[in-house]
């Protein structure tokens, strides 16, 4: 990844999470845009509702910002250590965000078809997530950096879901807000995934395959 791309995700990354913090921790998260959207097509959210939705918040705030630094081959290379300790905060914001998540996703607006954007969004999220622990933990480091940018791809919903929202209630209007989250539920995520399968077919597998040749003909 370079270095403005780098900047890029950070800064858009940060800017969300710094939106969420001020709507959800600051002012009154009650009264929040979101959850006063969903009162419009549910009579009534139960109090664990609020607590898996704070915790979703929270925890995607976290590993929305941090994503970023455990992807810098820069800071990884600069302390190793460092890098471990922020891995392992994000794994677990991972794990917290997606069962959240998960149970959130029953809850979607959209009907079937949003339920089950968001709710493939969170397994997804689980399942990325596990991969890149089991990948580091076999040593296979190529193999765990990709799972991780398929995982932070897919963090990075928090960030698209944000800019298709306000393009289609402005294409389509509020009286087709229904129709148009159940396609912003996948939407926010199935572009993302393949743009970060692109990337590891064009530069992960690319450097992978070159430093392959070289040791082989270190070897030699």
């Amino acid at each position: 990844m370079n270095k403005n791309t780098w900047y890029t995700f950070t800064i858009t990354a940060i800017l969300v999470a710094g939106y969420a913090i001020v709507q959800y921790f600051i002012m009154d998260g009650y009264q929040a845009g979101f959850v006063q959207m969903k009162l419009m097509f549910l009579s009534k959210l139960s109090g664990f509702w609020y607590i898996m939705l704070f915790i979703h918040i929270a925890t995607s705030v976290v590993v929305l910002v941090i994503g970023p630094f455990t992807l810098s081959t820069k800071y990884r290379k600069k302390n190793i250590k460092l890098h471990r300790r922020i891995g392992k905060i994000y794994l677990i914001g991972i794990l917290l965000g997606g069962v959240s998540g998960l149970y959130l996703a029953f809850y979607a607006t959209g009907g079937f078809a949003g339920k089950l954007g968001f709710s493939s969004l969170s397994v997804l999220w689980l399942f990325s997530a596990f991969q890149a622990l089991a990948k580091v933990k076999e040593k296979k480091i190529h193999d765990h950096q990709k799972w991780m940018i398929r995982n932070y791809s897919l963090t990075f919903a928090a960030v698209t879901l944000r800019i298709w929202l306000p393009l289609f209630v402005l294409l389509f209007g509020l009286e087709s807000f229904e129709l148009s989250y159940a396609i912003i539920a996948w939407l926010a995520w199935v572009p993302n995934l393949i743009i970060a399968e692109l990337f590891i077919q064009r530069n992960l597998n690319l450097r992978q395959h070159q430093e392959n040749e070289d040791l082989q003909l270190h070897e030699l």
